[in-house]
């Protein structure tokens, strides 16, 4: 075998791996520079990669002028109980799929997929109707209701791919040993599709984190998530660019902080639960 010179190490490897490392994370990089600089050095002409006299003061403004606390927290229980709500439909709904035949089962599984062909705008003006109607307007519900419609199906379809991967076998085995096929699902099949469940947690859960068309529409001034204050942050004539990159950073940071815990169950969960004793 031929051995890998340093020159084509560096040149085919190293250095196309840190332009695209570069690449992703450089308006990261480049959001929290502009966060942390005042607000007379945004508008100089002169360009500076880092300001000259950094400073927390934007941050500061986020909390004490313009209560960015509520919005986090309005954005933390809307995505947490869509995704929760979500799970609690699409793991039974994607075994059925997955594990049971009746008739018309994948019609019904196709059109989950078709649903998510349509943009989601279509169903704004039927859910404004609804939640008038249901008196539920600036509430979570409605929010928690809304990117659920659209999250399901998708996360449905999703899903049921990875219980289709399991061996139908293990499901057997666990009944022959006394599982009920609930037990079977939660005891067997569900440590080894974690993985699956867990992307679809992060989807749903990213999915209403991020979301700024049904949030802007559906609430008003009692439930306002971080895209919709970040949003009312560009003014007509001005753009307050400090708390613009300011509050972008700590909307991006419960994302980051979500990964960095569930990483490992990530991993191990492919294989665990599959092998017994």
């Amino acid at each position: 075998m031929k051995k890998t010179t340093p020159f084509k190490k560096w040149f085919g490897l190293y250095i196309p791996v840190l332009l695209i490392v570069l690449f992703a994370i450089g308006p990261y990089i480049w959001t929290f520079i502009s966060s942390i600089t005042p607000e007379n050095e945004l508008y100089t002409k002169e360009f500076h990669y880092f300001p000259a006299n950094p400073t927390a003061e934007n941050y500061k403004r986020l909390f004490t002028k313009l209560n960015f606390e509520a919005n986090i927290r309005d954005s933390l229980i809307i995505a947490l109980s869509t995704a929760v709500f979500g799970l609690m439909l699409t793991v039974p709904a994607s075994y059925s799929f997955s594990r049971f035949i009746f008739k018309g089962s994948k019609i019904l599984l196709m059109q989950f997929l078709v649903i998510n062909m349509f943009p989601i705008m279509l169903l704004i003006i039927p859910l404004f109707i609804m939640m008038k109607v249901l008196h539920l307007m600036d509430t979570y519900f409605a929010l928690i209701i809304a990117y659920s419609t659209f999250t399901i199906p998708f996360c449905v379809w999703m899903l049921t791919s990875f219980f289709n991967a399991i061996p139908a076998d293990l499901d057997k085995a666990a009944q022959i040993d006394g599982c009920s096929k609930v037990g079977a699902m939660i005891r067997v099949v569900l440590p080894i599709a974690m993985p699956g469940v867990l992307s679809t947690g992060i989807y749903i859960f990213i999915t209403a984190w991020n979301e700024f068309l049904y949030a802007a529409i559906l609430t008003n001034s009692k439930v306002r998530t971080i895209p919709v204050a970040l949003q009312n942050m560009i003014g007509e004539f001005q753009i307050e660019w400090g708390l613009l990159t300011a509050g972008g950073v700590l909307s991006a940071l419960p994302v980051i902080i979500l990964f960095f815990f569930i990483q490992q169950q990530l991993i191990s969960g492919m294989t665990a639960g599959s092998v017994k004793g």
